[in-house]
């Protein structure tokens, strides 16, 4: 029986443990697939091609015994979890990145999701990283070995003539001893090691974008798998500890940027009783209100305004939401320069929050590209911008005119905590005598001497205390078997879970004899569809 531990998510791909029966590897690996699974010598039809038709498919259903358990997007998928899962001829997926991610997303919605993947003859350096952004695990050697027979040296951006080995490009041992198989292998093996490590840090898709740069149809596979945006965001963590580097257009359409949007356009719930917006420039120093420009922004506005933060590539930032991931934890390239694309995805937000919160006053506290998009969002939405300065946004003589735009407005009250519970858990909660104490961004929120929430300074969301989860009327609910646990919830003790809970999310554990809070370890599907593996981190239990 085969077993798969998954240790580290990052979206679709996974560090872990597989093992076969013939000893423990730690994935994504490249092996000696055979040694792991001796009926792969002996199998038969299991390299049906995967375009074939379902007809042709059930024809030749594959005949294979210790081996991984063969998967095609004509067939039904018999495998359970812990299984290894092979997709056979996956390496001709590349000439179609349309058909690759189809595939893709119909093999992985009929496959359990605590199943180790394997790609045969697939695995070359420069294809690895995207391959385990995909969600495999498991190589082998035939595609380099392949390679090496044609006299091709391999390398994670590009593949040279053999020659290239004398010119130090690489001062492996197979380059050393002019072993042109020894090099490539040794190649496969070190970017193997280096995803490993970026999706440990949960960064990969940093990896991807930046190797993907040499190969026109990973680009486009990494482009067609944004637009799945259903089965891509479910897989997302809801925060990452990094930076989310937003170095390219693709960044417009990562999963967390298109969540971040929809939940303030959705979900978001702007302050009570105020009717005046300012729109603020971003700022390289996150949270915004750290950095020299938005204190001097925030004492001229005076507490009389509701602040909205423009920016690429997230559109719209409240300022209740600027610790938030990604808000607090981007890095963008700052040029002034804002192109096309960018202009018409961010005016898109403006204008469809404008349109959802009627303001009485919008002012326009913006120049360059911020100031273009505002215009265009402003045209679309058919309502009118003041403007308060027409060049630097922090220089005096403009403070002194957003200081003069907002005068006689009446100050409003500030309730940032509404608006957080309604981004993170979509709950219009009654916040009335709630009060911060703390140190920005370090705070904590309470009434009297019963504190509800803290914020978690590493990915800015609220941290709800039991008292806190009973503001929260529904959801982000996960429910468990009639046991206490002793430590953190693992998945075959959870009986129900809230579709909207993602990896990160924060949660509260319902059972017959006690209560938890905790944070979710992987997405809801995922604690249903599986049979291993922690689900809930647990923070805090209370018995019943």
């Amino acid at each position: 029986m085969t077993k798969f531990d998954i240790r580290k998510r990052d979206g679709l791909a996974r560090t872990g443990v597989f093992d076969a029966g013939a000893g423990p590897v730690q994935t994504p690996v490249a092996t000696d697939m055979e040694f792991l699974f001796p009926g792969l010598a002996s199998a038969s039809f299991i390299n049906i091609p995967l375009s074939a038709p379902a007809k042709l498919v059930e024809q030749y259903p594959p005949s294979i015994t210790n081996g991984p358990v063969i998967i095609h997007p004509q067939r039904k998928n018999t495998a359970e979890s812990g299984d290894c899962v092979m997709a056979a001829g996956w390496h001709t997926a590349f000439s179609n990145p349309r058909n690759y991610v189809d595939w893709l997303v119909g093999l992985k919605e009929k496959t359990p999701a605590d199943t180790a993947w394997y790609a045969p003859a697939a695995a070359l350096p420069t294809t690895v990283a995207i391959l385990c952004y995909s969600g495999f695990d498991l190589f082998d050697y035939t595609a380099v070995d392949l390679k090496s027979a044609q006299g091709i040296f391999c390398t994670p951006e590009g593949e040279f003539p053999a020659n290239a080995m004398e010119s130090g490009i690489c001062t492996c041992p197979g380059c050393k001893t002019g072993n042109l198989k020894e090099h490539n292998r040794e190649a496969l093996r070190r970017e193997i090691a280096l995803v490993a490590r970026f999706i440990r840090q949960a960064q990969l898709r940093d990896l991807v974008e930046s190797r993907c740069r040499m190969e026109a149809n990973q680009v486009a596979i990494m482009r067609y798998l944004d637009r799945h945006d259903t089965f891509t965001e479910q897989a997302q963590p809801i925060a990452r500890s990094g930076v989310m580097r937003a170095n390219s257009a693709e960044t417009m359409q990562r999963a967390e940027v298109q969540r971040f949007a929809e939940r303030v356009l959705s979900r978001y719930v702007p302050p009570p009783k105020c009717d005046v917006a300012v729109l603020l420039p971003c700022s390289a120093r996150k949270p915004y209100s750290l950095s020299q420009s938005h204190r001097r922004f925030q004492q001229a506005i005076g507490g009389r305004a509701h602040e909205l933060i423009v920016t690429s590539p997230l559109g719209l930032v409240p300022r209740e939401l600027e610790c938030v991931y990604p808000a607090g934890h981007y890095d963008v390239p700052v040029t002034g320069y804002w192109d096309a694309e960018e202009c018409a995805f961010i005016s898109g937000i403006l204008a469809r929050y404008f349109a959802r919160h009627r303001y009485r006053r919008i002012i326009a506290h913006l120049e360059g590209g911020a100031l273009l998009v505002a215009r265009q969002a402003a045209e679309i939405a058919g309502i009118t911008l003041e403007f308060s300065c027409t060049d630097d946004p922090a220089g005096p003589a403009a403070l002194n005119a957003l200081d003069a735009a907002l005068a006689g407005e009446r100050r409003i009250k500030d309730n940032h905590l509404h608006g957080m519970l309604s981004y993170q858990f979509g709950a219009d909660v009654d916040t009335k005598g709630i009060v911060s104490r703390g140190r920005f961004p370090e705070l904590f929120y309470s009434k009297g001497t019963t504190q509800f929430f803290s914020i978690d300074t590493g990915t800015g969301l609220l941290r709800p205390t039991f008292d806190g989860w009973a503001l929260i009327p529904e959801g982000y609910r996960v429910t468990i078997d009639d046991f206490v646990p002793e430590g953190d919830v693992l998945i075959p003790g959870v009986t129900g879970a809230d579709p909207a809970i993602r990896d990160g999310d924060e949660v509260l554990i319902t059972g017959k004899r006690v209560l938890a809070t905790g944070r979710a370890a992987l997405p809801a599907g995922e604690m249903l569809r599986s049979r291993r593996g922690v689900a809930v981190r647990v923070r805090k239990i209370k018995r019943l």
